[in-house]
């Protein structure tokens, strides 16, 4: 990420554009320009040489005024404490656009996961859950797995948590796996969810998504079921993928078990036996009609968003496009479907997992989507309504859908 991109700085000039546009109480605007609290912890980890090493980590709980704190952990060797802060806004306005019970949280530690062994781990894990106890629970604060996180890793925390209360717990953490009472339906929520948004705002602009070319940047969660998804459930022709190292184009279409294949096998998606190797940068540029970042943070920016020539941009990943890049793309009538709204059916699914553990009551896979579908579709036509009321682009229009509701909440619990 270009150092001059400060992500924290990124989510207010998104927050203040909304203000201005939506008319907002300047102390709503104050009340929301912060987190709520943040907590910075260290966390001692006996690694298997038998030293101790300390990490970093993280908790900010961004806003409550709709319900308790929701949001990830994630596990990064450049994690910054201005990144979880921006991410818990944006799961703040994430979980207000898809008008859930909750408020937005964030967490990470500064870790490198590849060169540590599964011991390590959960050694680093339990140290985590440890530090941050009295910070989080089912009525306050509900993290979940993120970049480079795991179900089994929820699982060692809600088990180290449950530890500490002494009592079963298993809305502490949603992500985790079915036998440790996660919800049928999770693994491909965020992709699935950003499925249902591309449905409905493909109707808003004609565009027949049988016949549509596709370019999906990250081969992560998000990235592999967006291919698995939107090739299955619309028919449309994935002509190209990245990771990390580079990506593949195939004009006929690439085949999701068997990139999935080679990717195990190889460990990247590049090289694929057909296709033409390209780079990252390259794949944000293809003559596509809809585009998906679904990898990191500012992939699309003033630089590179006047070559980009998809129709449509579906934003999976977290904050993939930087303010100067949203006013090209307005200019340029590409259609970007903002992240909090696009990637908010992995945090729904996770709502959904969470009123099942405090239910103690569990639903079928079918009820899974068809709840999330109603979810999504919803914030879809509220934030296009929104779009057209104020003559906006999505993102700003999503803000003010998000913000109003949180402002709201506020203001009858007497904040301002």
């Amino acid at each position: 990420m270009p150092e001059n991109l400060d992500p924290f700085e990124i989510a207010l000039e998104q927050l203040n554009k909304a203000a201005k546009v939506m008319k907002l109480d300047k102390q709503a605007l104050s009340l929301l320009s912060a987190p709520k609290a943040i907590l910075e912890v260290s966390i001692p980890v006996r690694m298997d040489n038998g030293e101790t090493k300390v990490f970093k980590g993280f908790r900010v709980r961004y806003n409550n005024a709709r319900g308790p704190a929701k949001g990830g952990i994630r596990f990064h060797p450049e994690e910054t404490l201005s990144t979880v802060k921006a991410l818990s806004a944006w799961m703040t306005w994430k979980t207000a656009i898809t008008n859930l019970p909750l408020g937005g949280g964030k967490g990470g530690i500064i870790c490198d996961t590849k060169s540590m062994s599964v011991g390590e781990l959960e050694r680093l894990s339990r140290g985590y859950i440890r530090a941050v106890a009295d910070f989080v629970g089912p009525e306050i604060d509900i993290p979940a797995p993120d970049v480079y996180t795991t179900p089994q890793i929820m699982a060692w925390m809600m088990d180290e948590y449950e530890t500490i209360v002494r009592r079963s717990a298993p809305g502490v953490i949603t992500g985790k796996p079915l036998e440790n009472w996660g919800s049928l339906g999770r693994g491909d929520a965020t992709a699935r969810g950003g499925m249902y948004v591309l449905r409905e705002a493909a109707k808003t602009v004609n565009l027949d998504l049988g016949k549509a070319k596709v370019a999906i940047q990250g081969f992560g969660n998000a990235g592999q079921f967006a291919l698995k998804l939107v090739t299955e459930m619309y028919k449309a022709k994935v002509v190209a993928v990245s990771d990390t190292k580079g990506g593949i184009y195939l004009e006929s279409g690439i085949d999701y078990n068997k990139l999935l294949e080679h990717k195990k096998k190889t460990g990247t998606v590049q090289n694929f036996p057909g296709a033409k190797n390209i780079s990252n940068e390259d794949l944000l540029e293809l003559g596509v009609d809809i585009l998906i970042p679904a990898a990191i943070e500012n992939q699309l920016r003033g630089d590179n968003a006047g070559k980009v020539k998809a129709k449509v941009i579906l934003e999976l990943a977290n904050g993939p496009t930087t303010p100067d890049a949203d006013e090209i793309f307005h200019k340029n009538k590409v259609l970007v479907l903002p992240d909090f709204l696009s990637n908010a059916g992995g945090v729904t699914v996770s709502y959904f997992e969470w009123v099942q553990n405090q239910e103690g009551y569990y639903w079928t896979e079918e009820e899974v989507h068809q709840k999330l579908d109603q979810k999504m579709t919803e914030a879809t036509h509220a934030v296009l309504e929104a779009a057209k009321t104020y003559n906006v682009d999505p993102r700003t229009a999503a803000y003010t859908v998000s913000v109003k509701r949180v402002a709201d909440a506020m203001k009858y619990r007497g904040w301002y």
